[in-house]
């Protein structure tokens, strides 16, 4: 497999890792749910100021609540607010006021307020993200039940900006130095995974996936691992027909053009083998089927990247995590990951784009 170019930076190294892109990007960093350690991780990643010398940060959310955060982890956090829209300043850490009133926060507590102030927060920055005024966009996590209201009616981030930008070639696809892994089947109930794998889903996530490698991660022929669906990969039909009638033709179909896509493999020898250490990227069939090897290999440095839309969309690897929010024990890392993903992938698609 080759490594993700950008290596999860060290920090204490900025000046020597990171090159320049063409221009300083500006990217929108969204607070998320602000009862949740989104604040936390999103202050703390950018609280170290060398990293302004390579993209412009603009916050989305509340300067009263990176107060309140800040005072709470007692750290020093500087940024400035917007006073003219889009008028952002370079080398500062630019804050979009979403709502004007004050919120009571409950660091920890699942309710409506979270839920409302990180739609409000998401639905001004992707705006701005659709027209322009941003060049991609970090997301801090959200609580997929307390967002939802008639404007929001999605299982989750992906599925949202999928529909913004009107693609159908998604993919949730989750990366760090030790492996890349997307699923053909996102958020959906698992008595429904079967029936979302047909030969058109496959075919459009294996396509989506090697076009995100070779314009995302500067890969030109990447290799790519598909796992089977069911145990020991349907055992020749034995444990289910998906392998045999969908999953082995679509592999082999892709290969006689030239595609480098093997498989299918069982999922628990493939991982338990170090089998994935072998290729580009790895297809899952369903969510948990991907994420629990990656986030055990992986968690705390991975990053959740929306591939196949026409801009970068990032996020952390982790959840709302409200059972340790507010009581400064959030570690940056994977936010920090995610914001230095983004910077890397706007680089390679200047790169390979032009």
């Amino acid at each position: 497999m080759k490594q993700i170019s950008y290596k999860f930076i060290n920090r204490n190294n900025l000046s020597l890792n990171i090159m320049a892109s063409k221009h300083l990007p500006i990217i929108g960093i969204t607070l998320g749910d602000v009862n949740g350690i989104g604040p936390e991780v999103v202050i703390r990643a950018l609280s170290d100021s060398r990293i302004l010398n390579f993209f412009t940060p603009v916050i989305y959310g509340s300067s009263r609540v990176l107060s309140y955060y800040k005072k709470m982890m007692d750290i020093e956090f500087n940024y400035s607010q917007v006073k003219e829209e889009h008028n952002f300043i370079a080398k500062k850490n630019n804050v979009v006021n979403c709502w004007s009133e004050t919120l009571e926060l409950t660091p920890g507590i699942e309710n409506n307020i979270g839920g409302n102030a990180s739609w409000q927060a998401l639905k001004k920055a992707s705006a701005d993200l659709k027209d322009g005024f941003i060049d991609a966009i970090v997301t801090a996590p959200i609580n997929k039940a307390n967002i939802q209201s008639d404007e929001f009616a999605f299982p989750g981030h992906t599925e949202f900006f999928a529909d913004l930008f009107e693609t159908d070639r998604e993919l949730m696809f989750m990366v760090s130095d030790k492996l890349r892994i997307g699923v053909v089947s996102g958020h959906v109930p698992l008595e429904q995974v079967a029936s979302k794998i047909t030969r058109q889903a496959l075919e459009e996530a294996l396509i989506a996936m090697e076009k995100s490698l070779k314009i995302d991660f500067g890969i030109s022929k990447p290799k790519i691992a598909v796992l089977g669906l069911n145990p020991h990969a349907g055992e020749d039909g034995l444990l289910g027909e998906q392998e045999e009638k969908i999953i082995k033709p679509t592999i082999l179909d892709f290969r006689k053009s030239g595609n480098l896509f093997f498989g299918p493999f069982p999922s628990d020898g493939f991982f338990g083998s170090k089998e994935y250490k072998k290729y580009d990227a790895i297809l899952a069939m369903y969510h948990d089927q991907g994420l629990i090897p990656f986030k055990s290999l992986s968690f705390g440095s991975g990053v959740n990247f929306t591939a196949g839309l026409p801009v970068v969309r990032t996020s952390p690897d982790h959840g709302t995590a409200y059972s340790i929010a507010g009581k400064n024990e959030a570690s940056s890392d994977s936010m920090y990951a995610a914001i230095m993903a983004t910077i890397d992938i706007i680089k390679s698609r200047e790169e390979q784009l032009g």
